[in-house]
């Protein structure tokens, strides 16, 4: 089996990701309709067109390799495929941030190669910016404004930054986490931004107890485990993926103690 070239695949799914991004700027200045999908999460079209637009680029550029993808879950299940090797998309990321018209959303693009994640792809249409994880070649960036910079995460300071949901806190465990350490400013932000924020140094730790599903999480894993960082349990392993359902329990994402 040939080995995956994880640089070119980047080089086509960026403008993929970044194509799916305007779709969905598109569609948020316009007056669309919020569904509610089985578990009464909310949906809508610019879910489905963005999801739409990365599906047709990847069944061209790896046919092979199975998807699993949200909004495609939603509508007819999981799939059930062998091997480790596969790509979870959630093309909007940050659903009830889009609604609101907030900008914490994201189009996110992973690849899990031998159950772990080495390709990450987090594009942030309404700041402009993309990020970018290659993890076998520890290679991170953001491309903001045709600018590539590398990126990575900071050694850990005396006083944490802390990344928190806006939308799934759980305070009751959140609170005994935080009295562990001496945290200097907590900053609340949606969607895959929060791994992206570990990674370019400008937080520490996000910690997550609320429930997340696989896609929600394998491209900013792959960001932040290129930029140096590091995405376990809280018995220390490292966050697995094609688990029963792709359902993801807690978990922290750091860098480097």
């Amino acid at each position: 089996m040939s080995t995956p070239n994880l640089r070119a695949w980047a080089e086509a799914l960026i403008p993929v990701a970044e194509e799916a991004g305007r779709s969905i700027l598109e569609i948020q200045r316009s007056a669309f309709t919020v569904d509610a999908k089985a578990d009464n999460s909310p949906v809508t079209a610019a879910d489905r067109a963005a999801e739409a637009i990365v599906l047709r680029t990847l069944k061209t550029l790896t046919p092979a390799k199975p998807i699993v993808a949200e909004e495609s879950v939603a509508a007819d299940g999981l799939p059930d495929f062998a091997g480790d090797d596969f790509w979870l998309i959630d093309a909007l990321d940050g659903t009830k941030e889009f609604i609101q018209r907030r900008p914490d959303f994201t189009v996110n693009i992973g690849f899990i190669q031998n159950g772990v994640p080495a390709l990450g792809i987090v594009h942030a249409p309404a700041r402009g910016d993309t990020f970018v994880g290659i993890v076998p070649e520890r290679y991170a960036a953001r491309h903001s404004n045709g600018v590539v910079q590398r990126i990575a995460v900071r050694p850990r300071p005396a006083r944490v930054t802390i990344c928190g949901s806006k939308s799934h806190e759980v305070p009751e465990l959140m609170d005994p986490f935080l009295a562990k350490y001496d945290v200097a400013d907590r900053i609340v932000v949606g969607s895959s931004m929060k791994f992206c924020m570990v990674a370019t140094g400008d937080a520490d730790l996000y910690p997550r107890f609320g429930p997340t599903c696989e896609w929600d999480t394998a491209a900013g894993d792959a960001v932040l485990r290129a930029a140096g960082g590091l995405v376990h349990d809280f018995t220390g392993r490292p966050l697995a993926y094609k688990k029963p359902k792709f359902l993801n329990g807690r978990f922290l994402a750091e860098n480097k103690p």
